[in-house]
């Protein structure tokens, strides 16, 4: 005999798996020191049960540059153009009620964007292991000094009390992906046909399917929205997941709220990413599908596909 939970999930993967959704023209762009062309996209929505939405996003490109403008130099002594460019993503679900979750999630963007620009020196090569390390420190000194200012705003405005976020950031430089996380938004990569989840879910969820339990487990879904980690509202210090991988051609980056986890399965975020001609289309894709199979929260989707210059 059938469960509830089971036929909640068969008739949302009915929806979900049946949409087919008309392609669009691949938009990559290649700035110079980019190393790889980029097609990046993303999109929000607050659902059909929230009365607001308190998801935010944002897509960023940074670099460094020099532009010899005049010399007497010889121009073969030095370059004419030295260029370095790199992308960042973040997706933020706030948590705390109608005010402070909005405000939660939208002061964890701000924040991150004031920590970044302060930094003195920004550190580009990657390639070297000393620096590297010192960009993973200092993207989880990023995540905890954000927890602080949540906590700070919340002390001192009793009606954010128990205001929180998830945070879940993507750094492209070159081939190099670093992965920031706290909470229950994911990260997702889409390589030669496998989606991956890169991101663990800080729920007591997931620490029940750690124990063992089957995540289809009618008390392990009960709990998929409690959280063990965010950032602001649980008073314990956080402790931000950081990692590092390499990005290869073809490749595609998703980050999401748990308004498109919840609502769509792997196996049809699957077949529209691999179908995609688009990262703004295939953002498109999975928030409509997101909304058919009920919209019961805020939606926010980031997709980044990634390739090599000369292939585009």
């Amino acid at each position: 005999m059938r469960t509830e939970t089971q036929m909640e999930t068969e008739s949302q993967s009915a929806v979900t798996q049946e949409f087919t959704l008309e392609e669009t023209e691949p938009k990559f762009r290649f700035e110079p020191g980019a190393l790889m062309a980029v097609d990046i996209a993303g999109t929000t929505h607050e659902g059909h049960v929230r009365p607001n939405n308190e998801d935010h996003y944002m897509v960023i490109q940074f670099g460094r540059a020099l532009r010899v403008l005049e010399t007497n130099l010889n121009p073969r002594l030095i370059p004419a153009d030295y260029d370095l460019t790199g992308y960042g993503m973040v997706v933020a679900d706030g948590l705390g009620g109608m005010a402070g979750g909005e405000v939660a999630s939208r002061t964890a963007l701000t924040k991150l964007v004031e920590l970044v620009i302060d930094t003195p020196d920004w550190i580009f090569a990657l390639q070297e292991p000393e620096k590297l390390e010192t960009v993973m420190d200092r993207a989880k000194e990023r995540f905890l000094k954000i927890d602080e200012t949540l906590k700070t705003k919340a002390d001192i405005d009793a009606s954010l009390s128990g205001m929180g976020t998830t945070l879940t950031t993507a750094l492209t430089l070159g081939d190099n992906l670093v992965i920031g996380h706290v909470g229950d938004s994911r990260a997702y990569l889409f390589r030669d046909g496998n989606l991956t989840q890169l991101t663990k879910d800080h729920t007591v969820a997931q620490e029940l399917i750690d124990a063992g339990l089957s995540g289809s487990d009618p008390v392990a879904r009960s709990m998929r929205h409690v959280l063990t980690a965010a950032l602001g509202s649980l008073g314990a210090r956080i402790q931000p997941e950081v990692h590092r991988l390499r990005l290869k051609e073809g490749d595609q980056l998703l980050l999401c709220t748990d308004g498109l986890s919840d609502m769509v399965d792997d196996k049809t975020v699957t077949s529209l990413l691999r179908n995609s001609s688009s990262a703004a289309k295939v953002c498109e894709d999975l928030k409509t599908v997101a909304l058919a199979a009920g919209g019961t929260d805020n939606i926010t989707v980031v997709v980044a596909r990634f390739g090599l210059p000369e292939t585009m």
